[in-house]
C-alpha cells in the first residue's frame, strides 16, 4: 500500500518575493524532492491546505483530520508548517480514536524547500522513513529526531524541535 503525504502548506512551500519577508505558499515541493532523491516506495500526494501554520484554523485541523480517517494509507506523512506544528499534533492525538492503527508524522522545515540551504529534503525524506518503522501512533521528525505528540515543542531559538521533558539545545 502507498505511503499517503498531505501537504498543508507552512514554510515547507514558502515563496518569498522580498527582503520585507512577503510571502505566499507555494505550489508543494514534496514531489520535486522525491524525484530528484529517486524515491521508489509508493506514495500518493494529496495537497490539502496551502496556508502558513500561524493561520491555520479548528477547522483546518478537523478537515486533516477527517482526510486522515478516510484514507485508506496505514502510514502518513504530513507536511505542515512549524509554528503550529505540535499543536495539529496533539489534536490528531485526541482524535486518535479514528484511526487508532495508523501511524502519521509530521514533518516539516525551517527553511523553503526552494532554497539552497533547506532542511525540507532531509525532513520529508526522514519523516518517509520513520512512517515505515514507527508503530501506530502521532509522531513529529524534524532535526533528524522523533518526538510522539504530546512530548515535543519548538525552540524557535535554536530553530529546533526538542523533548518538553528534558529539552536541550539543539
Amino acid at each position: 500500500m502507498a505511503i499517503q503525504i498531505i501537504t498543508t502548506g507552512g514554510t515547507f512551500d514558502k515563496v518569498y518575493f522580498d527582503a520585507l519577508s512577503e510571502f505566499s505558499i507555494g505550489e508543494p515541493q514534496a514531489a520535486n524532492i522525491l524525484q530528484q532523491a529517486k524515491v521508489n516506495c509508493r506514495y500518493q500526494l494529496t495537497s490539502l491546505l496551502k496556508k502558513d501554520s500561524l493561520e491555520l484554523t479548528e477547522a483546518d485541523r478537523a478537515l486533516l483530520s477527517q482526510t486522515i480517517e478516510q484514507s485508506n494509507a496505514q502510514q502518513i506523512v504530513i507536511i505542515h508548517g512549524t509554528d503550529t506544528m505540535a499543536l495539529s499534533a496533539d489534536y490528531l492525538n485526541q482524535a486518535r480514536t479514528a484511526y487508532p492503527d495508523k501511524t502519521i508524522v509530521l514533518t516539516g522545515a525551517m527553511q523553503p524547500a526552494l532554497m539552497q540551504h533547506s532542511d525540507a529534503p532531509f525532513n520529508l525524506g526522514f519523516a518517509l522513513g520513520a512512517a515505515q518503522c514507527l508503530a501506530a501512533g502521532i509522531y513529529i521528525a524534524m532535526n533528524g529526531q522523533i518526538f510522539a505528540a504530546g512530548a515535543v515543542q519548538k525552540n524557535r531559538a535554536a530553530q529546533c524541535f526538542e523533548a518538553l521533558e528534558h529539552p536541550t539545545p539543539c
